[in-house]
């Protein structure tokens, strides 16, 4: 059983990241990205581009399931349109399972510009009364989401004012952001959900089941 797990950036460490999130679910998975992509999805169009690049790769690389691992869904309407074995979003993923652990949740993005696209996703899944709220930070990249200490302290600001506004479960909105989920969840004391790990075990899921 193989499950592709694409990386939508040309960040490799993130891509490093999203194996070694996903490691303890078991084998199963390969991780690749898009070297030929930005090193953040950060705007409309390179969500656009990058979904391409996720289309191509669904049709070049036999898989038993995908997960599109960018919080933006890069490609999956069109990755599901490709093939008939379960293609996951990590943002549907991860809200879907912030929504089994909270009646609450909230959100932490990047940046501004990508709040707009998490919003269309939350309105087009019908939960929009189950967000309490989502913060962005100053706009940072994927990889420092998830490495670099003074960004640390922005999220732990967010997670913590999220909770204050009533959210029970903590959404990290980007993949880069897996390597700090445990350390955000003891720090905060809330329920922090990486998309990440929530993607690859809904991808088990459906194979296994």
């Amino acid at each position: 059983m193989k499950i592709l797990v694409i990386n939508p950036n040309s960040a490799v460490t993130v891509t490093q990241g999203i194996a070694t999130a996903l490691a303890p679910l078991g084998d199963h998975f390969r991780v690749m990205d898009l070297p030929e992509a930005p090193l953040t999805i950060a705007s409309d169009e390179d969500v656009a581009r990058a979904g391409i690049g996720v289309g191509a790769l669904v049709q070049r690389i036999e898989a038993d399931a995908y997960i599109t691992a960018c919080f933006s869904d890069p490609g999956l309407d069109l990755a599901r349109s490709l093939t008939a074995k379960p293609v996951i979003g990590i943002q549907e993923a991860g809200i879907l399972t912030a929504m089994a652990r909270a009646d609450l949740f909230g959100i932490i993005a990047l940046g501004p510009k990508s709040v707009p696209r998490h919003r269309r996703k939350i309105r087009m899944m019908g939960v929009e009364a189950r967000l309490a709220g989502e913060l962005a930070l100053s706009g940072v990249s994927a990889e420092a989401s998830g490495r670099d200490e003074s960004v640390y302290a922005e999220v732990r600001a967010a997670a913590e004012r999220l909770g204050e506004m009533g959210a029970g479960a903590i959404v990290l909105g980007c993949a880069g952001m897996a390597p700090i989920r445990a350390r955000l969840a003891a720090d905060t004391g809330l329920a922090i959900i990486d998309p990440v790990m929530a993607g690859g075990a809904m991808a088990l899921g459906a194979v296994l089941g």
